[in-house]
């Protein structure tokens, strides 16, 4: 007999019974996206290595530190605020050195190395619940802490990228350089005619700009990404934290239910990959915004058929094509945001969307959990996520089907330009030789060649 729902609040619905549940897991991610700028910051300063190795660091302290916590706010402050700025410092740089190691082959990179997440996924739960009955909770944070530790041994395997050094001056050169930059120091400060104040509002623009660049909010393409992301991310994650409570409310068996969360992850761990060789291939690469879309509208049809599913099969099924559409999303998310920007922009536009969709990731849940509690079914959850997913893949679909439009004119308007900029000196060459050649021959027989014949 199925058991009746009943009429609670999401967080009610989520109670924290043990740390290896959802709640405490989502506020670490959620953690994790909202530091993203600051991680932008520090790798254009010093770089994705050093980064790396700060931020496992920071992931292992968390951990173990979690293992000494007497109270949730505790495990919060621990494994939730220092662990997901410690994650936030060893995604984007492990996202952004991808742009810089790869260009012909990047989308592959992108999807096999977004295939980590979910081969975690699948083991990393029942070693959870492996340590959680041998050490109990407190042990199992603090090997779980020594594992994160080598996020650090990760980073140190980054080998920087940088431009090439000049040749060493020699020791004559040395005081000529020093004499022109002494030259230039006092040129600076003898322009007293600026005001100094308006002097260091734009330098200190320009150095914010230089770790953040927030001219991007002027670029049509990386604003129709942004747009697009922030409505997708409001139906992207809700189904995955109540899949298992679904699967319950269906007459299945806990394990059963959790087991539906384990295929996702096989079927997504296959996915990301494939979606990267699918996506670097000469008909799909050219135009990868469209297939972005087509993955989220795929996604969201998948949670509008989901309510069809009554028994466990259907389940089943249900949870092997979510996995694919999962992968698949996740596989271009930031693959299609550095063909947007391009890899000198990248590390800026990360950390910008990151902090933007963070704030809809959070309110994802906490809707589907309302409309769980006034409906009294699980369904209309579903049928949301499904709505706004589809809602989001034809935006970006008809939207970059635009910015193609206008980036083809753009092209070609530019091109003009340089052809009319290049015609210019040749026309005017070619009439001064029809002059010449009309002149030598009504003077006489031609003594010297004519330039076209030579060119």
């Amino acid at each position: 007999m199925v058991e009746p729902i009943k009429r609670r609040s999401l967080g009610s619905s989520l109670t924290f019974k043990d740390p290896f549940q959802v709640p405490l897991t989502f506020k670490v991610k959620q953690l994790m996206l909202a530091k993203c700028p600051i991680s932008s910051i520090l790798v254009s300063r010093f770089g994705s290595r050093p980064v790396v190795i700060f931020g496992g660091l920071l992931c292992g302290i968390g951990m173990v530190s979690a293992s000494f916590c007497t109270s949730i706010f505790q495990l919060y402050i621990c494994a939730g605020l220092i662990t997901g700025l410690g994650l936030a410092l060893n995604l984007q740089p492990s996202v952004i050195i991808i742009g810089k190691y790869f260009l012909k082959r990047r989308p592959i990179a992108n999807g096999l190395a977004m295939a980590g997440s979910p081969v975690m996924l699948c083991t990393l739960a029942p070693m959870n619940q492996l340590l959680f009955d041998n050490f109990g909770w407190r042990g199992s944070f603090f090997i779980l802490g020594a594992i994160l530790l080598n996020c650090c041994v990760a980073g140190a395997l980054f080998r920087p990228i940088g431009p090439a050094t000049g040749p060493a001056m020699s020791p004559k050169e040395r005081p000529m350089v020093e004499t022109l930059e002494g030259q230039l120091e006092t040129g600076k400060a003898e322009l007293s005619g600026l005001d100094n104040e308006q002097k260091e509002d734009r330098d200190c623009c320009e150095n914010f700009n230089k770790y953040l660049d927030l001219s991007l909010f002027k670029h049509r393409g990386f604003l129709i990404y942004l747009v697009g992301n922030v409505l997708m991310f409001l139906g992207f994650f809700a189904p995955i934290v109540f899949l298992a409570p679904y699967a319950k409310h269906r007459g299945i068996d806990e394990y059963s239910a959790a087991f539906l969360l384990s295929i996702l992850a096989i079927v997504d761990m296959v996915a990301r990959p494939a979606t990267g060789i699918i996506a670097n291939s000469k008909w799909v690469r050219p135009k990868i915004q469209y297939f972005f879309s087509f993955s989220i509208i795929f996604n969201g049809v998948c949670h509008l058929l989901c309510p069809l599913a009554t028994d466990y099969s259907g389940l089943v099924v249900y949870s092997v094509f979510y996995g694919l559409a999962f992968g698949m999303v996740c596989a271009m998310l930031f693959e299609t945001l550095m063909d947007l920007v391009g890899a000198s922009r990248f590390t800026s536009a990360v950390g910008l969307v990151t902090i933007v969709e963070c704030c809809t990731i959070l309110l994802g849940p906490p809707i589907g959990g309302t409309l769980i509690d006034a409906f009294g079914d699980y369904k209309y959850m579903f049928l949301k996520c499904g709505i706004v997913m589809v809602l989001a893949g034809l935006f970006l679909f008809i939207m970059n089907y635009y910015n193609y439009r206008m980036l083809a004119k753009e092209e070609k308007r530019k091109n003009g330009e340089v052809a009319k900029k290049n015609d210019g000196p040749l026309r005017t060459e070619s009439k001064e030789d029809n002059f010449q050649t009309t002149k030598l021959t009504q003077d006489g027989p031609e003594t010297v060649p004519l330039r076209t014949e030579t060119v």
